[in-house]
């Protein structure tokens, strides 16, 4: 059996996953550390950790586990182009560790950025929309993120112009942040917990792509299968829908 530990094992991600792995019958838990707590408890405790912590910190959580020849998966969000290539060059030195950085685990979310990259080069317009519970540290989210960075290398490859948008005064910066020249808005609301919108429009139609998780229960089958798949899977592996078959 694969042992397992858990960063941020406090958290409510962490607690989920934990219970995920109690559950799973081909798993079991190694250890379940959090702010605080050493990492060297990890060594001879875990073949694959797992981490929902914050993005100060699983830098460091990453490079301490490829050091030690432990293989990685990593949930929490903040892992921009700059963070990738410093987890490449970590590897380049330790290739005993594999790494698994995924922007969404959820199996209907990673639907919803494939079918927003296919739809892509069909529409003129697209904004994206991402709503979240309002403990949410980092705004926009990694999946509208990736979502709008997919939107627009499929826009670029069908030979797609900017979206048309003549807004030249916007001192407070209603029309969002841009993502590769894709708009992006973060909505932080109670009551709510992960959603996505994605607004595809023409003259004269629109379409529009809608994922909601509810509970945190959503993302466990993604991790699971990140966690069964990471020993398998050299060097540093972005997202899992080549785990599960999609796109």
């Amino acid at each position: 059996m694969t042992t397992v530990a858990v960063l941020g094992a406090k958290g409510r991600m962490g607690q989920e996953v934990i219970r995920a792995i109690q559950a799973s019958g081909d798993l079991t838990l190694g250890a379940t550390l959090d702010v605080g707590d050493p990492l060297e408890a990890l060594v001879g405790h875990a073949d694959v950790v797992v981490d929902f912590t914050h993005p100060d910190a699983v830098l460091d959580n990453l490079s301490f586990c490829v050091a030690h020849g432990l293989h990685f998966v990593a949930g929490t969000s903040g892992f921009d182009s700059a963070k990738l290539e410093r987890v490449r060059t970590l590897l380049g030195s330790s290739p005993k560790a594999n790494v698994i950085v995924a922007p969404n685990f959820s199996i209907g979310g990673l639907l919803m950025m494939h079918f927003a990259e296919v739809a892509a080069p069909f529409f003129e317009s697209v904004e994206v929309i991402e709503l979240h519970h309002p403990m949410k540290v980092d705004a926009p989210s990694g999946t509208a993120v990736n979502t709008a960075e997919r939107i627009a290398a499929a826009r670029a490859n069908a030979g797609l112009g900017p979206v048309p948008d003549a807004t030249t005064d916007d001192p407070d910066h209603a029309r969002g942040a841009t993502v590769e020249g894709i708009h992006v808005h973060a909505v932080r609301q109670r009551g709510l917990f992960a959603n996505q919108q994605v607004l595809f429009g023409n003259e004269g139609e629109a379409l529009t792509l809608t994922h909601n998780s509810f509970t945190r229960a959503s993302y466990m089958p993604g991790v699971l299968a990140a966690v069964r798949a990471v020993g398998e899977r050299p060097g540093l592996t972005v997202g899992i829908e080549s785990l599960l078959g999609i796109g």
